[in-house]
C-alpha cells in the first residue's frame, strides 16, 4: 500500500492516471481487429482471446512501470480487469485480471493476482445480470451525475437504470481494494491510499472514470461502425430497388415479343424461348452489383437477338466495337439493358427503316469509357434537360452510378431531334475478380 498525503501530488497523479487509461483506449481503437472485437456483442472463443491478447500486454507493461519505476499512474490492472469482465464476461475478466497482475505477483505483491481475477470476475458477473447488454455501453465518464435522477425515478416509478449497475460495482470493489490493501501487511498488494475520505471519493471516482472513458471512447466507434453498416444496408436496399424496376419492365417487353412470334413463326419463336432461357437464368441468379462486360455483352445479345426478330435486320442493326482489353472490366449489373432498350423504344421505333444502334468501349487512362448511340429520332431538348429526373431507364441507370461511384463518375447524354442520341459513360477501370466498393 501506498499513501500521498499531499492533495497537489494526488490529484497530478489521478489526472495522468485518467489520461493514460484514455490515450491507451483511443490507441487500441485504432486497430481495425480491435474494432471489430468491440462492435461484437456476442463473441466466440478465438475472439476473447484476441481481446486478452489486445489488453493484457500494455496492461501488464503499465504494472512494470509503477513496480519498476514508481509511476502509480501507469498501473490500470484494476481498471483493466473490471473492463475485460464488463465487456468479454467472466472468462475474460477472470483470466485477464490473473494475467495483468503477474508482474506485481512476481514482485511479492502476493493479493494482487487474487484480487484482480476477483475484480474481472465480478464485472463478469455484472455483465450476465444486466437484461440489455447495450446498457453496458451507457457507463459514461459522467454518469454519476444522474445518481440524484436514478434515485427519483426508483422511488416515483420503480424505474432502474441498468448503467448505474457498474458504477456502484465499480466503485464498491475499489473501495474494498483500498480497505483490504490497508489491513495486509505491507506491499501484499497495491493500493493508492488517500489521507482521508474526501481523497479516497478522488481515488474511487479516478478508477470508475478510467472506466468510463475507455468505454466511451469504444462506444464511439461502435456507434460510427453501426452507422456506416446501416448506410451499406441502406445502399443495397436502395440498389436492389432500381433493380427490380428494371426486371419487371425488361421481362414484359420480351414476353410480348414471344407471345407475338409464336402465333405465325413457331421455329423463329424456338428460337426466342432459347435466347429468353438464358435471360431468365440471368434474371434468377442470385444478384450481383458487378459483373464482367463479356457477361454483359452476352446478356445483351439475348436481348437484341429478340429485338431484331421483333423488329426486323433492316429496321434494326447492331454494331459494336470492343476493345478486348475491356471485355474483364467490371460495370454494375444490368447497366447497358435499360439504355438500349430506351434507345429502341424512344429513338428506332418510330422509324420507318435503318434503325442502328452502335455500343463502344474503351479504356482511357484508367478509365473505362462506354458509348451507346442510336440514330433514332432524337430527344427534344426541353425533354433532354430532364432526362435524369424521368422515365425508369436512364434515370435508373444514373442513379445506381451514383451510389456506386458517387462523384468518381461521368454520364453526358447529347441529342439532337431527327439525328439520333448518345450517351456516353465513364467509370474506373476495374478488372479483378473482386467487387468494387460501394461509395456513397
Amino acid at each position: 500500500m501506498e499513501t500521498l498525503s499531499g492533495g497537489r501530488e494526488l490529484l497530478f497523479t489521478l489526472i495522468l492516471k485518467v489520461g493514460w487509461a484514455a490515450a491507451l483506449a483511443a490507441l487500441l481503437v485504432r486497430f481495425r481487429s480491435f474494432r471489430k472485437l468491440v462492435f461484437t456483442e456476442n463473441r466466440d472463443p478465438d475472439q476473447k482471446v484476441m481481446l486478452l491478447l489486445f489488453l493484457v500486454p500494455p496492461l501488464a507493461i503499465g504494472a512494470i512501470l509503477r513496480i519498476v519505476g514508481h509511476y502509480q499512474f501507469f498501473d490500470l490492472t484494476f481498471e483493466g480487469s473490471f473492463l475485460m469482465g464488463l465487456i468479454g464476461g467472466t472468462v475474460v475478466g477472470l483470466l485477464g485480471g490473473s494475467l495483468i497482475s503477474l508482474p506485481a505477483f512476481g514482485s511479492h505483491e502476493w493479493l494482487a493476482s487474487p484480487m484482480a481475477a476477483l475484480v474481472g470476475l465480478t464485472a463478469g458477473l455484472v455483465r450476465q445480470m444486466m437484461p440489455e447488454k447495450e446498457d453496458i455501453w451507457h457507463f459514461g465518464p459522467f454518469l454519476f451525475l444522474n445518481i440524484p435522477q436514478w434515485i427519483w425515478k426508483m422511488v416515483r416509478y420503480g424505474k432502474g437504470n441498468w448503467a448505474m449497475l457498474p458504477l456502484f460495482v465499480c466503485a464498491a470493489l475499489e473501495v474494498g481494494q483500498i480497505e483490504l490493501a490497508g489491513m495486509v501487511p505491507a506491499r501484499w498488494l497495491f493500493a493508492i491510499h488517500p489521507a482521508n475520505d474526501g481523497y479516497m471519493a478522488l481515488v474511487v471516482l479516478s478508477s470508475v472514470m478510467c472506466v468510463a472513458t475507455a468505454l466511451k471512447i469504444w462506444n464511439n466507434t461502435r456507434i460510427e461502425m453501426n452507422l456506416e453498416q446501416n448506410q451499406q444496408f441502406l445502399l443495397k436496399a436502395r440498389m436492389d430497388a432500381l433493380t427490380s424496376q428494371i426486371n419487371p419492365h425488361f421481362l414484359f417487353n420480351t414476353l410480348n415479343t414471344v407471345s407475338s412470334l409464336i402465333r405465325f413463326d413457331p421455329d423463329m419463336a424456338r428460337g426466342v424461348v432459347v435466347k429468353l432461357s438464358n435471360i431468365l437464368r440471368r434474371l434468377l441468379r442470385k444478384h450481383e452489383t458487378f459483373v464482367p462486360l463479356h457477361e454483359e455483352l452476352d446478356f445483351i445479345d439475348d436481348y437484341l437477338g429478340i429485338e431484331e426478330i421483333r423488329f426486323g435486320h433492316d429496321k434494326l442493326q447492331i454494331f459494336k466495337e470492343i476493345d478486348e482489353e475491356t471485355l474483364d472490366d467490371f460495370i454494375p449489373s444490368m447497366l447497358l439493358q435499360p439504355m438500349i432498350e430506351n434507345a429502341i423504344k424512344h429513338g428506332l421505333s418510330p422509324r420507318l427503316e435503318g434503325g442502328q444502334i452502335h455500343l463502344r468501349a474503351h479504356r482511357r487512362e484508367g478509365r473505362l469509357l462506354i458509348d451507346i448511340e442510336d440514330n433514332g429520332v432524337g430527344i427534344p431538348a426541353g425533354r433532354l434537360r430532364n432526362v435524369y429526373g424521368g422515365g425508369i431507364g436512364i434515370s435508373n441507370v444514373h442513379e445506381r452510378l451514383r451510389l456506386l461511384y458517387g462523384d468518381q463518375f461521368k454520364m453526358d447524354i447529347r441529342s439532337q431531334e431527327g439525328e439520333g442520341t448518345l450517351i456516353h459513360i465513364e467509370i474506373p477501370e476495374v478488372s479483378t475478380v473482386a467487387e468494387p466498393a460501394a461509395k456513397t
